[in-house]
């Protein structure tokens, strides 16, 4: 489970990317949403998850707004931008790759069987 953990932390900001391609989120939400598709195997750490939106908005790959507070707490909101989505197009392309690398670097050789 380390090795699975590290290579997921190698691409959290891919997986918060990926996660505000399908709209504006606040870090709580977004935390929840990646808990919840891994079963509860992954979790991002607060800490990681603010230093990643600190990253990516300096990088120009996400902006950042304050809530409404009158629907509840007073959240700052990020949201993809262009730069971000190209970013993500380039983090899955590179991520098929690399998983086509592992899969036949794992599979058994036919006739070591």
């Amino acid at each position: 489970m380390a090795l699975q953990s590290d290579l997921l932390r190698g691409y959290t900001d891919s997986i918060i990317l990926r996660r505000l391609a399908g709209g504006d989120s606040y870090g709580y939400e977004i935390n929840k949403q990646v808990s919840e598709l891994s079963g509860g195997a992954f979790e991002l750490k607060e800490a990681t998850l603010y230093t990643a939106f600190r990253r990516l908005e300096q990088a120009g790959h996400v902006s950042s707004y304050w809530g409404d507070e009158r629907t509840g707490a007073r959240r700052r909101y990020y949201r993809i931008t262009e730069a971000g989505r190209l970013r993500l197009l380039a983090d899955c392309l590179a991520w098929q790759e690399t998983k086509e690398l592992l899969d036949r670097l794992m599979e058994e050789e036919k006739g070591n069987e």
